[in-house]
């Protein structure tokens, strides 16, 4: 009888639940649940329904126990850096703000005041986005929300929360927060106090592969039936770096609404240069270090599609692109224009005009640009790697959703003169249940899980 584990998947616009088996030595996914997400207007804000959310948590781990196929343990991960407040009766303080909300522009420049920005990098290697934890933190500082928080959890760990009423917080996403040490791999308690943040928020971190608890009563009741609750690399780009099918430092691209770039270092890297290119480091299984660059991704396009109220699929973009001629106008995709324009379409025609660039016109010269401007920024991105970190590289691991875009993948090994492998589009799933089977003694390490990976998935090769 097959065993079964439940990684559960939640993105900026949607999650699924899947569930994976091994079967005749390889591993087998299932996709039973499927549901939308997506940041709601509340009060000026930008905010996460997580009553929404956790419903369909919920509802999706019912419909295992409808297909009789009961999973042993489950794993959540999510997106980084958004978080809850919890207060000293268990309960949520006030909204879960989205990481897109422009809420941070005041608290950036006071913490900066306090703590010059290349202090910061130094003592953490976290890249500056606006959007970083420890920014968001501050402005609940400044509005007086933080004064009744007993806990903060991020996003996955708070859903593990409310299915077994445990608090824990797991390293991979604290590591998205800019508030944990580039040396030690735990908090940060001296940027911490800087800021006047409570100390009582930060307590231990649990490493990927750990136990969170069973589920609270009356959540077994509602689902029929328990299991074991345990963590995967919670942030959904960790996870999907376990699932890079090749053993050693490989250079990847984890491909979706962003594109996250970099290879796993066995130390964090806050070095001038990596300063300078605005690399980040985060968490990995075993305490590694994501050495990366967070670039915009695949957001412009979907932005651009519910402009066109969807009239075009994703293969239609392509075939558009492709069919374009005499056509070469780029864009930074990393510009902060493009991170939560009204119009995405306006905002890349502003910036193609403002660098003396023709503005694309149609959809096809549209999708092009957006394209060939992520191949760009790989490119770019690659030779920072390499130049920061010595290790060269004749292979790109593109994985997750946006491995399926393969003129994108065409234009990637154009761009950067290296072979492309795509594969597995499923990663960050993958990566979940990988956890979930070492914390089971199913696979007996990184290594054999990534040799498991590598024989259960096809990929296709490009250049």
């Amino acid at each position: 009888m097959s065993k079964y584990y439940l990684s559960i998947d939640i993105g900026a616009s949607s999650g699924r639940h899947i569930l994976s088996s091994i079967e005749n030595g390889k591993l087998v996914l299932e996709e039973v649940y499927r549901f939308d997400n997506g940041m709601e207007e509340k009060d000026g804000h930008l905010t996460w329904n997580y009553k929404k959310l956790f419903s369909a948590i919920v509802a999706g781990m019912k419909e295992c126990k409808k297909l009789g196929k009961i999973p042993v343990s489950v794993g959540i991960d999510t997106w980084g850096v958004d978080y809850a407040l919890i207060d000293k009766d268990g309960e949520v303080i006030g909204d879960v703000y989205a990481y897109r909300d422009g809420r941070t522009e005041e608290p950036i420049k006071k913490v900066h005041s306090i703590i010059p920005f290349e202090t910061l990098y130094e003592r953490t290697g976290s890249q500056f986005q606006i959007y970083n934890t420890v920014y968001q933190l501050y402005a609940d500082k400044l509005t007086g929300k933080l004064s009744g928080a007993e806990r903060f959890l991020m996003m996955p760990d708070f859903f593990n929360y409310l299915l077994t009423g445990v608090m824990k917080n797991e390293f991979t996403n604290a590591s998205t927060t800019g508030l944990m040490s580039a040396k030690t791999r735990d908090w940060d308690m001296e940027t911490v106090k800087d800021l006047g943040l409570p100390e009582k928020l930060f307590v231990g971190l649990s490493d990927p592969a750990t136990f969170v608890g069973r589920l609270k009563p009356e959540i077994a009741e509602e689902i029929g039936y328990d299991l074991n609750v345990v963590l995967p690399a919670t942030h959904d780009t960790a996870s999907a770096v376990i699932a890079v099918p090749e053993t050693g430092t490989p250079l990847y691209i984890s491909s979706g609404t962003w594109s996250l770039l970099g290879i796993e270092s066995p130390v964090a890297i806050s070095t001038p240069e990596a300063l300078k290119e605005n690399f980040t480091n985060e968490g990995g299984y075993n305490k590694s270090t994501r050495f990366l660059k967070n670039i915009m991704g695949l957001w412009m396009i979907q932005c651009v599609r519910r402009e066109h109220e969807k009239k075009y699929s994703w293969g239609d973009y392509v075939t558009l692109a492709k069919a374009v001629k005499d056509f070469d106008s780029t864009v930074d995709v990393n510009d902060p224009a493009f991170l939560a324009p009204k119009s995405m379409i306006e905002a890349i025609g502003d910036y193609c005009r403002k660098t003396g660039q023709k503005a694309p016109e149609t959809p096809g010269e549209i999708a092009l640009c957006v394209y060939d401007s992520l191949a760009k920024c790989y490119a770019k991105a690659i030779t920072t790697v390499e130049n920061v970190t010595g290790y060269k590289f004749v292979t790109i691991h593109i994985v997750g959703g946006g491995c399926q875009n393969a003129y994108l993948n065409e234009l990637t090994a154009k761009r950067t003169g290296r072979t492309v492998v795509a594969g597995p589009v499923e990663a960050t799933a993958i990566g979940n249940a990988v956890a979930q089977l070492l914390y089971d003694g199913a696979v007996k390490s990184i290594n054999e899980g990534k040799l498991l990976v590598k024989n259960s998935f096809d990929v296709e090769t490009i250049g």
